[in-house]
């Protein structure tokens, strides 16, 4: 029975010890190694006596950061990968509401690591060395875990100007990858090439998907975005056949006019999510690969990863807006009114999703768990847990699910989910600035930060951007104003203050 993450992988390894499982820009690792790898860390862990605790990992992205990540779970606790690349100021912030046991660590972050407040164990991962009694706790660690625990929690943008960590457990990802890996026929022969940071959510589909089927997962580097040509050389070299990206980097091919001069010539699965694709780039990439099956997929990292999906099955005006589909199995949607009541075919209502890819909640953050995670308003006969999605949807003509937007002010840029309230918080310090909106401009897709103040403070507020912002939530547009528009109840109005942008 598999039960957990741990036991999936463990059939595979056992079933394919010498194939390639995991691959970088550099090196590579065997499912054999890869196991061998993960359970070093996990002893280590296992041997300090934590149990269902929070892990932290600090590492770059190579073939050492999934091995590390199944050491936590090997051992029965849960991990959070941080961003490398993110301020230190979000990495602290994190750290605080998560409080982990302990932080495993490459030697390069040493300095990071010795300055984040917090009482854990630094694990820094080129001087692990594990002890007999190290395996021995870990294998009954392994034997303890429950398919309910949680195996990683991932931090999305907060509206308070706090992040949020959105808890996923061992059953979550086993349900998930039944239905990714068999309606996105994902089987040994997959070799994925993957675009996504591995502290995002995207990663449960490719990285895990692989794993559980013996594939081949490739972590191609983010450099290559900037030159899309080693990016198709890097993908033909590998023998990728599958990619999950995000729009935006599907539209750096096409804004390169790529295929004109190369094509990647074993791709047979496009995937897409993370943010609204562009038919015309879609239509770019179908013109040049047309017999490419290219999938739709939506959902937030409250359901894992996905909750709903279109495999695109006809043709596109550039014009038109791609649907998302209908519900995965396992898994039901509802479009609900402002008075809890299911809308009419057609009609507009907000996206609410329930089964077994729904999240626990939010770690150590009962109050926006209890917001977010509630009561099936359709179902009064027993209790229902359900997620509010915040996204607004109708269906169309054809009865599939058509994405309309975000209910408040959150949105997402770059596949990352983004509130603009965390955008805002960050300013409430500078000196000078009186009051501060964060607004997105849809038509120029960009942020855009409209302060009381002087003109003079924007390289200021640039600068204080760069230290507290990780770069896709900096804002591209800074705009002094003397005063802020007000509505009939004397607040700010935030229709009025699009037109100032």
């Amino acid at each position: 029975m598999t039960k957990t993450i741990i036991d999936f992988f463990e059939n595979t390894a056992l079933k394919y010890r010498s194939k390639i499982a995991v691959g970088d820009k550099n090196a590579s690792f065997t499912y054999e190694q890869l196991m061998e790898k993960a359970q070093k860390v996990g002893a280590v862990i296992a041997e300090k006596g934590f149990i269902k605790r929070p892990i932290a990992i600090l590492m770059n992205r190579t073939c050492k950061l999934p091995a590390t990540m199944l050491g936590v779970l090997y051992s029965g606790n849960f991990y959070v990968v941080l961003d490398s690349n993110s301020t230190f100021n979000r990495q602290q912030k994190i750290v605080d509401i998560l409080r982990p046991s302990a932080v495993i660590y490459e030697s390069q972050f040493n300095n990071i690591v010795n300055q984040l407040n917090g009482e854990f164990v630094k694990l820094e991962l080129e001087k692990i060395e594990p002890t007999a009694n190290g395996y021995k706790k870990l294998n009954k660690a392994k034997n303890q875990i429950l398919s309910t625990d949680p195996a990683f929690s991932i931090f999305t943008s907060g509206s308070t100007g706090f992040p949020k960590g959105v808890l996923i457990t061992h059953q979550n990802v086993i349900s998930y990858i039944d239905w990714f890996t068999t309606s996105m026929k994902i089987s040994s022969n997959t070799v994925f090439g993957s675009q996504t940071p591995l502290h995002f959510s995207m990663s449960v589909s490719d990285l895990f998907a692989t794993l559980a089927k013996g594939g081949t997962y490739h972590m191609i580097p983010k450099e290559y975005f900037v030159f899309p040509a080693k990016l198709i050389e890097f993908m033909n070299e590998r023998n990728v056949n599958t990619i999950y990206w995000v729009p935006t980097a599907l539209a750096i091919v096409a804004k390169f006019n790529l295929f004109k001069y190369t094509k990647p010539t074993s791709l047979n699965k496009v995937l897409f999510a993370g943010e609204v694709m562009p038919i015309k780039y879609l239509n770019y990439w179908r013109s040049y690969l047309p017999n490419v099956m290219y999938a739709n997929l939506f959902g937030p990292t409250e359901t894992t990863d996905i909750c709903t999906y279109y495999v695109v099955n006809r043709e596109f005006e550039d014009t038109e807006s791609l649907p998302i589909g209908s519900p995965c199995e396992n898994c039901c949607v509802y479009l609900i009114n402002e008075q809890g009541e299911q809308v009419a075919d057609g009609d507009i209502g907000e996206l609410y999703v329930s089964g077994a890819f729904v999240a626990k909640g939010y770690y150590n953050n009962y109050k926006k768990t209890k917001e977010s995670f509630v009561q099936n308003p359709l179902q009064s006969a027993y209790p229902e847990l359900v997620y509010k999605t915040g996204d607004l949807a109708r269906k169309n003509e054809y009865g599939e699910l058509e994405y309309l937007g975000r209910k408040d002010f959150q949105i997402k840029r770059n596949g990352y989910r983004i509130e603009l309230g965390e955008i805002q918080a960050a300013f409430a310090k500078v000196k000078g600035i009186e009051l501060s909106v964060c607004l997105y401009d849809e038509k120029q897709q960009q942020i855009v930060l409209v302060y009381e103040g002087a003109t003079h403070l924007k390289e200021q507020l640039k600068k204080v951007a760069n230290q507290k912002l990780p770069a896709y939530m900096r804002p591209d547009k800074y705009i002094a104003t003397d005063c802020f528009p007000k509505n009939a109840n004397g607040k700010i109005s935030k229709k009025l203050l699009k037109n100032i942008i």
